[in-house]
């Protein structure tokens, strides 16, 4: 089998789901359907937070960066999931593969970093409602975001130059419908080690430790809420959370479980990573919208008024 050097432009192949091509014309009509539904919520979202200006708080704000952020995953996947399902377009040029890889990691790594940035919100909000507006300044949050992009791109670019130096000699065959880290890693023939121990690195120094600093947010917030003599006023502060909660755990059970099965999982069946990886992409880039759709009245009213302004009146 011929060794494909970084020079020679490897072409891979990507997969839909394993044993099922005969039905993805099927499988395209909900996967078409859960994009539709994640693109337009997050666009409703970003819309009415930067039209609507009492929306124009540090809270919503930072939830128009988690819709940005679904947004930008939404799009980076959406042309090979489709292609693969509707025209059964497989092939994926190795420099197309490292951007896609890049955008994809990018935008995980950013939405982690947004949901630590809403956790510090609440906290602030509940534990220091007095200075909840000075603290978070429209610079600071500015800055935050800066900082969230920054974060992403300067552990990315690392690991994607690693990849560019890897020979490629066993199979092409990827096993998702999109490029992913862990799989790319896999096809080559080369030693991995840096790879992998920065992979991991990687994900340990984003979601691994934006997860623990979640975590104590959340038992500072809770020891704050019950320190608020009032039953009513703190069934009040817990409910601004369930948001943001549901929204971390759609998150990060994907996530960790994906990455589990990639790096444990070597004899699991093949539809398991693509069923979790398919999970791991889509279900909180549909779900978030949804969330704080239903959950947060503000948003709910914002989104009645720019539909049925009329009624909002009544």
């Amino acid at each position: 089998m011929p060794i494909f050097h970084n020079y020679t432009s490897p072409i891979f192949l990507l997969t839909g789901v394993p044993g099922l091509e005969w039905a993805h014309t099927w499988i395209s009509i909900p996967f078409c359907c859960l994009y539709i539904t994640a693109l337009s919520g997050n666009t409703l979202i970003l819309f009415v937070v930067l039209t609507e200006p009492s929306l124009h708080e540090p809270m919503y704000y930072f939830l128009s960066m988690l819709s940005t952020t679904d947004l930008g995953l939404c799009i980076s996947t959406l042309g090979t999931v489709l292609g693969i399902f509707w025209l059964n377009v497989r092939e994926i040029s190795f420099n197309a593969c490292l951007s896609q890889m890049f955008f994809i990691h990018l935008f995980t790594f950013m939405e982690s970093s947004v949901l630590l940035a809403m956790a510090f919100d609440r906290f602030v909000a509940i534990s220091n409602p007095l200075r909840y507006a000075t603290i978070l300044t429209h610079a600071r949050i500015a800055q935050i975001g800066l900082a969230v992009i920054t974060r992403g791109t300067v552990i990315l670019t690392p690991l994607v130059l690693l990849l560019k130096r890897l020979s490629f000699c066993r199979s092409h065959v990827l096993h998702h419908s999109y490029c992913f880290h862990p799989d790319v890693m896999k096809l080559s023939c080369s030693d991995t080690k840096i790879n992998s121990a920065f992979g991991l690195t990687a994900i340990i120094s984003t979601a691994g430790i934006d997860s623990i600093f979640i975590l104590l947010s959340y038992i500072l917030i809770i020891r704050s809420v019950l320190s608020i003599a009032s039953p009513e006023e703190r069934k009040k502060a817990f409910s601004t959370c369930i948001s943001h909660i549901t929204a971390v755990a759609i998150f990060y059970i994907p996530l960790i479980s994906l990455s589990f099965v990639h790096r444990f999982g070597k004899h699991a069946p093949p539809y398991v990573p693509t069923l979790i990886a398919n999970l791991y992409l889509l279900i909180p880039l549909v779900m978030n919208p949804i969330i704080y759709s239903v959950k947060t009245k503000q948003i709910q009213k914002a989104i009645l008024k720019l539909v049925c302004p009329k009624g909002t009146h009544i």
